[in-house]
């Protein structure tokens, strides 16, 4: 994060004698407004981004610096009513139910890594029990892990859920009843002014999971999805405007913002897709332990099982690369379950990683540092749950479209304002974004927008991202608020610690 320094031009000063004045102009400012908009009872709904989530961990600095929260104090300015939010009991994170740890500490940077912080700092454990709902209504209604159509769930903050996975600990935790819904006890407090930003989840949970789900495309129910799959566009065009319906009833206004693209968080690209460097020795021994596979492959091409295209994209051969341009190194070795089945051979489905796709930042807990530094990927293949193939990609790509279709569309037919959070994301992850005197960026650890986890985002970015909202608030009901500096909101927490 670097800043520049901020240079004032003064124009058209003159002097027109010594004994004048100088006179400066004095641009008035619009006075500050609500326009046509009643923030009265502001209520939003979503998921992590929503609540606040951070570093892999919903804590209280987290959910302080939430983008809702920060809009809530803008809108408090021109008569917004109060704003409330389910807090978390401390900044350790991570959630208890009847004593029993069900989700870990935040991650701290720690000895070169982020780390949970109860292995930065013994003893760090959560205090958060789920156990006794908390007594609402609140305003800030983002479940982290929800999904489009687990807003109109019933039951999905009954506790007995989490056995089979048909509810949420975090809903669980202050919803009004084990059988409502997160939209009904949003609609509950009459909101006056809400906002919406759902669907991340639809596809994020398959990337997120090397792609180890199925694509639901054509299946409209989703009672018989698993946890990583993608949603059906159908479904949730149908969900989406369900819920727009309910919220824009009696008038109501509001603010709705699209999905990013995944390639956009360092989650799925700080990791390059091929090996930095090779020394020659090393390639030569990973030539010869490939050999064997790459003569079974020929023998599967001369009784035509593949074709020569096939043949030529399965075949492992590794290349002397300090002097490569890194489009020309080694990709990484990695299964696709994609290709052809050669197990009547005896082969396994093994090719290089191309250009387009993505290894995964970590998987199941595992940095992908300690990971690849153990040979996988190079020795032994990487598993499907460590890489997102550019058939993978392609699905993420199609659902991420189709449903930010449905979102701009729904936003248009109800006259909303609209935030364009896939082209703000976009933006970060090419050119980096100017925020004041600070410029922000998509890469991990330096880029001051995503958080350790390298999916979530930073105190500053959430900033960033309320004024967005704000601004879209701003060009479609005529309102003006004061917006935040990035220096308004530094870290709150001390999310690196030393060695």
């Amino acid at each position: 994060m670097y800043k520049n320094l901020k240079y004032l031009f003064i124009s058209s000063l003159f002097f027109v004698a010594c004994s004048e004045d100088i006179k400066e102009e004095v641009i008035a400012e619009d006075p500050l407004s609500k326009g046509s908009a009643d923030f009265t009872k502001y209520v939003a709904l979503g998921n992590s981004l929503t609540a606040g989530f951070s570093d892999n961990a919903l804590f209280k600095a987290g959910q302080i610096n939430a983008y809702p929260n920060l809009m809530a104090e803008k809108f408090a300015e021109v008569g917004g009513g109060s704003f409330t939010t389910p807090f978390t009991n401390d900044n350790v994170g991570g959630l208890l139910a009847g004593g029993l740890q069900i989700q870990g500490p935040r991650l701290v940077f720690y000895n070169g890594a982020p780390v949970p912080l109860n292995i930065a700092v013994p003893g760090s454990v959560p205090t958060t029990e789920i156990g006794v709902p908390l007594t609402g209504p609140f305003n800030n209604m983002g479940v982290p892990g929800a999904k489009s159509y687990h807003l109109v769930a019933p039951n999905y903050g009954n506790i007995a859920g989490l056995v089979n996975s048909t509810a949420n600990p975090y809903f669980v935790r202050f919803r009004s009843s084990a059988s409502t819904t997160i939209l009904n006890d949003a609609l509950a407090q009459n909101p006056t002014f809400f906002s919406l930003w759902i669907g991340n989840n639809d596809v994020l949970s398959y990337a997120t999971s090397g792609g180890t789900g199925v694509d639901q495309s054509g299946n409209p129910n989703p009672a018989t999805y698993g946890s990583n799959d993608i949603s059906d566009p159908a479904m949730f065009n149908s969900v989406y405007n369900q819920m727009i319906d309910a919220l824009t009833a009696a008038g109501r206004k509001g603010v709705v913002a699209n999905i990013p693209s995944i390639t956009s968080a360092p989650f799925f690209t700080t990791i390059p897709y091929n090996v930095r460097s090779l020394s020659g020795p090393q390639v030569a021994a990973l030539n010869s332990g490939y050999a064997a596979y790459n003569g079974g492959l020929q023998l599967a091409l001369s009784n035509n099982l593949i074709t020569q295209a096939e043949f030529n994209a399965r075949r492992i051969e590794f290349k002397q690369t300090p002097l490569l341009p890194s489009e020309d190194r080694n990709g990484f070795v990695i299964i696709d379950s994609n290709l052809t089945n050669l197990s009547v051979l005896g082969l396994p489905s093994l090719r290089h990683a191309v250009k387009g796709e993505y290894i995964l930042f970590s998987s199941n807990g595992v940095s992908a540092q300690a990971h690849l530094a153990a040979g996988n990927g190079t020795q032994f293949p990487l598993t499907n749950n460590w890489v997102l193939t550019r058939n993978e990609v392609s699905k993420i790509n199609i659902a991420t479209t189709a449903f930010n279709n449905t979102i701009k569309a729904a936003a248009e037919s109800k006259g909303l304002a609209f935030v364009d959070i896939n082209s703000i994301m976009t933006k970060l992850s090419s050119t980096g974004i100017r925020f004041d005197n600070y410029h922000m960026s998509a890469q991990y650890a330096q880029g001051g927008v995503f958080s350790w986890d390298g999916i979530h985002i930073t105190a500053r970015a959430n900033a960033y991202i309320a004024n967005q909202f704000l601004e879209a608030i701003e060009r479609t009901y005529g309102a003006k608020f004061n917006k935040f500096k990035p220096q308004d909101k530094p870290i709150t927490y001390p999310s690196f610690l030393p060695n």
